[in-house]
C-alpha cells in the first residue's frame, strides 16, 4: 500500500519533508494555460469539513514544465500530475508533453466541482489521452454518478490503468447573514464527513474492475485508511487532514497495522477486499 497526498491538499515547496513522508507525490492540477483561480473567499470551514473553490489555480502546463517539474524531482519522490482542461484535447495535449523519465503518473482530473467541465465524456478525455502518453493513466472521478461502476468500467475500456476515488463532493455553506460563503456560491466538500461516500463508490469501483484504485476522501487515521482498504483501495491519499496534521502520513501508516491487527487481520494488505467477503457472506446466508 503507498501513501500518497490528493492533488492540491500539500505544497511540497513549503513543507518538503511531509512530502518526503509519503510514497508519491500528487501535483496541484496542470491545465494549458495559467489559471489565477475563483475570486476570493474561495475556502469556508463547516462543521465536518472544508468547502473550497480554488478553481484549479496553476502557473500552466509550460510554466509548470519548466520551473515546478525539475523542483519537485528533487524530493527525490515518483511524481504524479494532476492533469486537468475545458476540452479532451487540453488533456491530451499536457499528457503529450510531459517527460516519461520525470513523471511516475498521470492522475486526469475529470470531477473538479469548482470550474466548468469538459463537454466529452471521463472514457473520451482518457481515451485521447492514451493516444497520446504511454505513462501510466488514473481517472479521478466523482462520487456524484449513481452508478460508479459503471463509469469505472467506461474509463478502463478506454485505457485508464488505475482509477483514483473520490474527489470532492458540490456543497454549499451560508455566512451568519445567510449569504453563500464561497464567492463562486458551491465548493468542492471534503473532510471526515466524506469517508461513507468514498467507502460506497470504491466498494462499489472494485466490484466493477481489476484496476488498481487509489482512495480518497474522509481519510485521517489508520483505521480511516484501513476502511478503505478492506472496500477494495490498493493505495491511499490524504488530503484535508494534510492541512492541520504535517505528520499525518507518518502517523496514519504507524496506525494502520494496529488498526488492521484490532479487526483481526494479521496485517494491512490482509484486509484487502474484507468487506467484500461480508457482503458476500451476507448474500449467501439470505
Amino acid at each position: 500500500m503507498r501513501l500518497l497526498n490528493a492533488s492540491g491538499c500539500l505544497d511540497a515547496q513549503v513543507a518538503p519533508e511531509t512530502a518526503r513522508s509519503l510514497d508519491a507525490f500528487v501535483t496541484k492540477t496542470v491545465t494549458p494555460e495559467p489559471r489565477p483561480g475563483n475570486a476570493p473567499p474561495r475556502i469556508a470551514e463547516t462543521d465536518h469539513g472544508m468547502l473550497n473553490a480554488i478553481g484549479l489555480a496553476n502557473p500552466g502546463r509550460e510554466a509548470f514544465l519548466a520551473q515546478v517539474l525539475p523542483l519537485l524531482r528533487e524530493l527525490g519522490l515518483p511524481i504524479w500530475v494532476s492533469v486537468g482542461g475545458f476540452s479532451a484535447l487540453d488533456y491530451a495535449e499536457t499528457c503529450a508533453q510531459l517527460p516519461p523519465e520525470e513523471v511516475a503518473c498521470v492522475e486526469l482530473n475529470l470531477s473538479c466541482p469548482n470550474v466548468d467541465e469538459a463537454p466529452e465524456s471521463a472514457a473520451d478525455i482518457v481515451a485521447a489521452c492514451r493516444q497520446e502518453t504511454s505513462l501510466p493513466l488514473y481517472a479521478k472521478l466523482s462520487p456524484h454518478a449513481w452508478d460508479i461502476g459503471e463509469t469505472v468500467r467506461a474509463v478502463e475500456g478506454a485505457g485508464a490503468d488505475g482509477i483514483s476515488l473520490v474527489n470532492t463532493l458540490r456543497g454549499l455553506a451560508l455566512s451568519p447573514l445567510l449569504a453563500p460563503a464561497l464567492a463562486r456560491g458551491a465548493g468542492g466538500y471534503s473532510g471526515s464527513a466524506l469517508k461513507p461516500v468514498a467507502l460506497a463508490a470504491v466498494h462499489a469501483a472494485r466490484r466493477a474492475t481489476s484496476l488498481p484504485i487509489v482512495g480518497m476522501g474522509g481519510v485521517s487515521s489508520g483505521r480511516d485508511a484501513l476502511e478503505l482498504i478492506a472496500c477494495g483501495a490498493n493505495d491511499i491519499a490524504l488530503g484535508t487532514v494534510l492541512f492541520v496534521d504535517p505528520d499525518a502520513p507518518t502517523r496514519v501508516r504507524g496506525e494502520l497495522e494496529i488498526a488492521a491487527r484490532e479487526a483481526g487481520h494479521a496485517s494491512a494488505s490482509d484486509a484487502y477486499c474484507a468487506a467484500h467477503v461480508t457482503v458476500a457472506n451476507t448474500v449467501n446466508a439470505s
